[in-house]
């Protein structure tokens, strides 16, 4: 993978969701009620309900939680609302490309929402089309080190069916088909491997380096922006900043 911190950088933005927690469990929940209300409740005839699920586990939501937020979607206590999946297209400070994934039952509030805070924050909205060919949606999982070596993590992750492996001091990444998602992330648990973040997302083909802090804490904080959006599910970028700036930045 291009990038020598991209290890780093997709821990740094997993911290930045779990410190808020409750809007990262609202956010699971609104794809599971989705996911629910196209195909039904039942996991084994709706994948994309399974795969929703399956990322609400990885998130260590709790169980009571998943099932109401099936229920809600499936019919019992339904509230009749209905998300439309949208993927808007801009760029950050310093020419950073940037994919906001949003689920939302209003588009006509969420797209100005979005837009401004592009705006704000120093970037601007792009048109459809415009950044995403950049971009190759995957299975993206995120396991501890747990003491071993690099050689043992890539057998692993390559046994399980992973597509590319990037060993960082701590942690590593695992990216794997979209498709594959679900048997990926079994294999990589009954191997041993500790996933501590897995989602489908967007992986950049190549990533820009920023070498100018105070356009790294831009970007930075363009990205939380928009994330803090109770519609945005999820936001990807190609960015690449030196792990040493990045704890200082968390904050």
């Amino acid at each position: 993978m291009a990038g020598h911190s991209h290890s780093a950088n997709i821990k740094h933005r997993k911290n930045a969701v779990d410190a808020k927690k409750g809007k990262l469990f609202s956010k699971l929940a609104k794809g599971m009620i989705s996911a629910a209300r196209q195909g039904g409740g039942d996991m084994e005839m709706n994948p994309k309900l399974r795969l929703a699920v399956e990322k609400a586990k990885a998130a260590n939501m709790t169980r009571d939680s998943i099932e109401r937020a099936i229920k809600k979607g499936s019919g019992e206590d339904a509230d009749g609302a209905e998300f439309e999946e949208l993927l808007y297209e801009g760029y950050a400070p310093g020419g950073i490309a940037v994919l906001v994934s949003c689920l939302t039952d209003n588009r006509n509030r969420t797209a100005p929402e979005v837009k401004h805070t592009f705006e704000k924050r120093g970037g601007n909205l792009g048109a459809t089309g415009s950044v995403a060919f950049m971009f190759d949606f995957r299975s993206i999982f995120v396991m501890e080190n747990d003491g071993k070596d690099e050689d043992s993590l890539m057998e692993l992750a390559l046994e399980a069916g992973a597509e590319d492996v990037e060993v960082g001091e701590t942690h590593s990444t695992v990216l794997a088909s979209a498709t594959e998602f679900i048997p990926v992330k079994e294999a990589i648990e009954q191997a041993g491997g500790k996933i501590v973040s897995a989602e489908t997302g967007y992986v950049p083909q190549n990533t820009v380096a920023v070498e100018d802090k105070e356009q790294a804490k831009k970007i930075l904080a363009l990205l939380d922006a928009l994330e803090d959006n109770d519609d945005v599910q999820n936001v990807f970028a190609n960015y690449d900043i030196p792990d040493e700036w990045l704890e200082d930045l968390q904050d």
